[in-house]
C-alpha cells in the first residue's frame, strides 16, 4: 500500500511545495487552470472510464458552477444594493429576485455543487430509467451543453450574454490581482484536486466502485442479480456532475472569466478528448490527460498561433494510434515489461 502510495505523494510534493517556488506567477495561474480542468476530467474518467457513461455535456455543469461563483464575485463588487456592471451597460434597473440569494458565500459555493448535483440527479433518473444508454446518452448530454449555450447568450440582462461576465476584483476580501492571492488560489485547487482524487479511488475501489464496473460491462447482468443499474448510474452521474461544479467555482477567481464560449460542445468535446489521451480507465491517466492538453493547447497556441488547432488535433491522434488506451494504458504496458524481463 506505501509503495502504491509514492507516486502520489511524490506528484503532491511537486504541485504544493516545487510549483508555487519554480514558476511565475502567469505560469503558476496557467497550472492552476489546467488542474481545474483536471478535476471535471477525474468526473468524467469515473463516469467514463469506470461506469461507461460518455457524457459531452459536462460543461453545463462545470458552467452553473463558475456562473454561481462568478454571480457573488459580481455582486461583491457591485456592493450592497447596486448592480453588476453589465446589468448597467444592459438597461437593468433592478437586481433580479434570482441574483439576491448569490450576494451570500456559503449559498453560492452550495449551490456550484449541489445546483450541478441536483440538475444530474433528476436528469439520470429519467433518462437511466428509460435504460437509455450508449451513443443516445451522449448526443442527449451534448444537445443540453448547447441548450444551455444558448440560453445564456440570450439571457443578456441576466448572464451577460455572449460576454459573460468578467472583471472580478476580489475574492473573500482579497485581491485578485496580487500574485500572493493567486498563489493561494493555486494551492486550494491544487488540494481539492488532490482530496478529490483520493475519495474517487476508494470509492473505485470500494464494494460500490465493483458494482459500478460491474454495471459498465454487463447493465442485464447486474439487473439480474437484483441490483438497480440506474441507481449506480445515477449516483456516479450525480458525482461527476458535482465535481464539475466546483471545478467551475474554482476557475472562475483563477481565470478571471465565465462565458457561454467555456462550456458550451466544443469544450465538452475537448475535456473528453483529454480523458481519452490520458488513458479513460484510470483515475490518473484522465488527470495527466487534462494536464497535458491544456499545456500542450497553451504552448501550441504561442508558438503557432496559425495552425495551432492542427497541431493538437495531431497530438491526439499520435496518442491514439500509439497508444488506444492512452498515456496511461502505455505506461501500465511499459511497467508490465519491465517486470516480466526482471523476473525472467
Amino acid at each position: 500500500m506505501i509503495k502504491r502510495n509514492l507516486p502520489f505523494a511524490a506528484i503532491a510534493v511537486v504541485a504544493l511545495v516545487a510549483a508555487p517556488l519554480l514558476l511565475e506567477p502567469f505560469r503558476l495561474g496557467l497550472l492552476a487552470k489546467y488542474l481545474c480542468y483536471a478535476i471535471v476530467a477525474l468526473g468524467i474518467g469515473l463516469a467514463w472510464g469506470k461506469g461507461g457513461m460518455l457524457t459531452l455535456g459536462q460543461g453545463v455543469f462545470f458552467g452553473l458552477g463558475g456562473y454561481s461563483m462568478a454571480m457573488y464575485l459580481k455582486l461583491t463588487e457591485a456592493g450592497g444594493g447596486g448592480l453588476p456592471d453589465f446589468m448597467v451597460w444592459s438597461g437593468v434597473e433592478q437586481l433580479p429576485a434570482l441574483w439576491a440569494p448569490f450576494a451570500n458565500p456559503v449559498f453560492a459555493l452550495g449551490m456550484a455543487v449541489l445546483g450541478p448535483v441536483a440538475l444530474a440527479l433528476i436528469l439520470g433518473t429519467l433518462v437511466f430509467r428509460q435504460r437509455v444508454r450508449g451513443a443516445y446518452f451522449a448526443i442527449l448530454t451534448q444537445a443540453l451543453a448547447a441548450a444551455l449555450v444558448i440560453l445564456l447568450v440570450g439571457q443578456q440582462g441576466l448572464t451577460g450574454g455572449t460576454n459573460g461576465m468578467t472583471n472580478f476584483f476580489e475574492l473573500f476580501g482579497q485581491d485578485l490581482a496580487q500574485d500572493s492571492t493567486q498563489r493561494g488560489l493555486y494551492l486550494v485547487v491544487a488540494s481539492v484536486l488532490g482530496m478529490l482524487y483520493l475519495a474517487t479511488r476508494q470509492l473505485v475501489n470500494s464494494r460500490y466502485g465493483r458494482l459500478l464496473v460491474a454495471v459498465r460491462d454487463g447493465e442485464d447482468r447486474v439487473r439480474f442479480l437484483g441490483y438497480d443499474p440506474a441507481m449506480v448510474k445515477t449516483v456516479t452521474f450525480a458525482v461527476s456532475a458535482g465535481m464539475a461544479g466546483l471545478a467551475g467555482a474554482l476557475f472562475v477567481p483563477v481565470v478571471g472569466i465565465i462565458s457561454p464560449a467555456l462550456l458550451g460542445v466544443v469544450p465538452s468535446l475537448e475535456l473528453v478528448v483529454a480523458v481519452a489521451v490520458g488513458g479513460r480507465h484510470a483515475l490518473a491517466g484522465a488527470v495527466l490527460g487534462a494536464v497535458v492538453m491544456g499545456y500542450a493547447k497553451t504552448a501550441f497556441s504561442e508558438q503557432f498561433a496559425d495552425g495551432w488547432l492542427y497541431l493538437q488535433g495531431a497530438l491526439f491522434i499520435l496518442v491514439m494510434t500509439l497508444a488506444p488506451k492512452g498515456i496511461a494504458g502505455m505506461a501500465h504496458s511499459i511497467v508490465g515489461r519491465l517486470r516480466s524481463a526482471r523476473a525472467t
